[in-house]
């Protein structure tokens, strides 16, 4: 036998199937574009469906049957996916919330603020001994964890800062006199050898001295 006639008994056995019904071919080209995770194109979905299946008509016949609908099948490039349909893109848009750490200086503001409000700028760097960036006190706002207080009746009429009620909220206090004192914050171990500015007061310091830092905001 020579190799023409195998060639003619390999297309003879290859007729004796019939390729399914175009409906159920539209099926195949669904269920391949919903699983790929990347645009298919036609001639992958060919290799992959059986001997004799019309890829192109099935999946015209899938892009009519889809048009309208949430999903819609649809060219990228070369290429076909499933896509959401554009005007119900904003269902699939998702707010995530972003954790950012406070840097040094940030914390330092911010306890020096809890402990001495209302307090000016002037005196937060005196405290810290060196120069707040506009960039601290703009980040500790957007947090909302400051606010704005009342303007010092002085020369040039400094406006102070205070601490807000999310700050009290985020670490459960009632108000900022419930802030721990020093001795509190050594036996609990989060004071270092070198305290936060502001909170530099001798061992002998009464606890209840804590009451004296804040001022009447009323």
């Amino acid at each position: 036998m020579t190799d023409t006639d195998h060639t003619v008994d390999a297309a003879f056995e290859e007729s004796l199937f019939e390729a399914p019904p175009l409906a159920e071919q539209e099926r195949m080209v669904e269920a391949v574009l919903f699983a790929s995770a990347d645009p298919v194109t036609l001639a992958d979905l060919t290799s992959r469906m059986p001997h004799g299946c019309n890829a192109k008509a099935a999946l015209e016949l899938l892009q009519r049957r889809y048009e309208g609908r949430g999903v819609r099948v649809v060219k990228v490039g070369e290429a076909w996916a499933v896509r959401t349909a554009p005007d119900l893109g904003y269902l699939m848009q998702k707010e995530t919330v972003e954790t950012r750490k406070l840097s040094r200086a940030a914390i330092e503001t911010l306890a020096i603020i809890a402990y001495h409000q209302p307090c000016t700028r002037a005196e937060i760097e005196e405290i810290r001994g060196v120069s707040v960036s506009r960039g601290t006190i703009d980040q500790l706002l957007e947090m909302e964890w400051i606010r704005f207080g009342r303007r010092r009746m002085s020369p040039g009429r400094p406006v102070t800062y205070v601490v807000t009620p999310d700050f009290l909220d985020h670490f459960g206090l009632e108000s900022a006199r419930d802030l721990p004192g020093v001795k509190e914050l050594r036996a609990a171990g989060l004071l270092e050898s070198r305290p936060l500015p502001g909170l530099g007061m001798g061992d002998d310091e009464d606890e209840d001295g804590q009451e004296d830092m804040f001022e009447d905001e009323s």
